[in-house]
């Protein structure tokens, strides 16, 4: 049991850590940026300049530069549980005569999930530039409480359109700004929010999918062996009907590989479920993650204390309200699904 312990405790300390990451994201003063300054503060008298300055530099292009280390992962993630899939239960699930048409399930998933991935990786989440921004900038009206007019990018120089974002990993201005992700190493905006939505619910139907299948082939397994049957001597040499937790143990044994996938997937599944149910609730009103994070806190920054009458921000009309592009579910997600395009002006 000790073995089972060290696992709950395992499962545990990782929920706490997306809690805090949940809770925290976005924040410059957090929990984590103070133990980590803490961390360095105690290391850094015994660690070498070059190692310093080498790690310096490796977490900033990994977390403030693009780069393609998270796709990487995904993709060696994704692999080992194909490959223990492929090699050990698709072969268990064979002999418990589970169809074929059942087993390739999952891989049919997979050419889905590798089409959107793609997709969120190449295509344009809608870039801001020089060419287009006359007719982005009617695309939507400016809400003047998240969003206000005459307001320009320091960085592009271009007048920002309304619901738009300057993305610092990708260095420039998205139109309907909802994320950076990095696990496809690109902006989400309004050109890809789609396919982001849909990599989303095909990662989970993925992931659910072995996760059955798995679950099905450990239960048989344990049904065949006449586990729920079993009794044990205890350590004291009593005999002990084995329960469920005797079964576990011994599945974590016999399959131990299969078991911690079972684990991860389920994992998986869950977090992604409840981030995909989190954007889908987002396109049904009509707001990105970027609006609704600033909606939590909305402090105007572009009013300062010292400001003059003629620069301050103009006070929010009365109609303006928490989800003000909302127009009704269905316009609203068709929207996401063809996302209106900049108005060209024809030339004379």
């Amino acid at each position: 049991m000790d073995f089972l312990t060290l696992f709950a405790i395992y499962v545990v300390v990782v929920l706490t850590c997306i809690v805090l990451v949940c809770k925290y994201s976005g924040q410059q003063h957090s929990p984590f940026n103070t133990l980590f300054n803490s961390a360095l503060k105690v290391v850094a008298p015994f660690t070498p300049q070059w190692l310093q300055t080498f790690s310096q530099r490796a977490l900033h292009r990994l977390f403030h530069q693009r780069n393609n280390m998270f796709i990487y992962m995904h993709i060696l993630l994704e692999g080992a549980v194909y490959a223990e899939f492929t090699c050990e239960v698709f072969g268990f699930c064979r002999e418990m005569d589970t169809t074929l048409t059942s087993l390739s399930v999952p891989y049919v998933l997979l050419a889905i999930k590798t089409i959107f991935f793609y997709l969120c990786i190449q295509r344009d989440p809608g870039t801001v530039t020089k060419k287009k921004v006359a007719g982005q900038l009617h695309i939507y009206p400016y809400d003047r409480r998240l969003f206000h007019p005459g307001v320009s990018c320091p960085t592009c120089q271009l007048v920002k359109p309304a619901r738009s974002k300057h993305c610092r990993l990708c260095n420039r201005c998205v139109q309907r700004f909802d994320h950076h992700c990095v696990w496809v190493n690109n902006c989400i905006g309004a050109q890809n929010t789609r396919y982001f939505l849909l990599y989303l619910f095909s990662v989970c139907a993925m992931a659910g999918d072995i996760a059955l299948l798995t679950g099905d082939m450990l239960l048989h397994a344990v049904l065949r062996s006449g586990l729920l049957r079993a009794s044990y001597l205890d350590e004291y040499g009593q005999q002990q009907q084995a329960g469920p937790l005797f079964v576990v143990q011994h599945l974590f044994l016999t399959f131990p590989r299969i078991v911690f996938m079972l684990g991860f997937l389920i994992f998986v599944f869950f977090l992604l479920a409840g981030y995909a149910l989190f954007h889908s609730y987002l396109a049904i009103v009509n707001q990105t993650s970027n609006e609704w994070y600033k909606s939590r806190g909305y402090v105007c920054q572009h009013c300062r204390p010292t400001a003059t009458a003629d620069n301050l921000c103009s006070p929010a009309p009365e109609h303006s309200k928490r989800y003000y592009y909302n127009q009704g579910i269905l316009r609203n997600l068709g929207e996401i699904f063809s996302p209106p395009k900049p108005v060209q002006k024809k030339d004379n």
